[in-house]
């Protein structure tokens, strides 16, 4: 990865669908009765078309999970899959539980220092450890996620600040 990287942190649970998931024998599934895992998934990447050079780091609890793959191709859209080249977790680096003992904002700025990534964005429904750049956080909220227009305009605002390159 180089310094000219945009990079788009993105968490799942309550972000791309309105609820946390779990883990099952059968599979993730939605811990709320009538919601869809990734019912959000077609608007993120409607939002991001404009910008084909940004690319996605998971930053979500799947990953430790059930593992960097099958949670990348959890996403249902083969665009967003596309974009995914990394998540903030490494299980080749720290433990599960030692990873999810940091905040989320830390996984994402540990992430950010280690590949000196200079234009991101995170989108999350957590705030802990964001706070000395919340500018950079798109922040959903636990039952709605990208379902609330004001996230919408404010994930659309902060993607045209971070990513727009004009005459591009």
């Amino acid at each position: 990865m180089s310094t000219r990287d945009r990079l788009l942190f993105l968490d799942y649970d309550n972000t791309l669908h309105r609820s946390d998931a779990y883990l099952t024998e059968q599979g993730v599934v939605a811990s709320s009765r009538g919601v869809e895992l990734f019912e959000f998934a077609p608007l993120l990447e409607q939002m991001l078309r404009p910008y084909p050079d940004v690319s996605i780091v998971l930053s979500t609890d799947w990953v430790g999970a059930i593992g960097f793959e099958p949670a990348r191709d959890a996403l249902p859209s083969v665009s967003l899959r596309e974009r995914v080249i990394a998540a903030t977790y490494d299980a080749a680096g720290t433990s599960v539980d030692r990873f999810s003992s940091m905040t989320r904002g830390g996984q994402v700025l540990r992430f950010v220092a280690r590949y000196r990534v200079k234009s991101w964005l995170a989108i999350d429904d957590r705030l802990d450890g964001f706070a000395h750049c919340v500018e950079r956080l798109v922040h959903c909220q636990p039952g709605v996620g990208l379902g609330d227009r004001d996230v919408q305009d404010m994930l659309a605002r902060k993607l045209r600040w971070m990513f727009f390159v004009k005459g591009g």
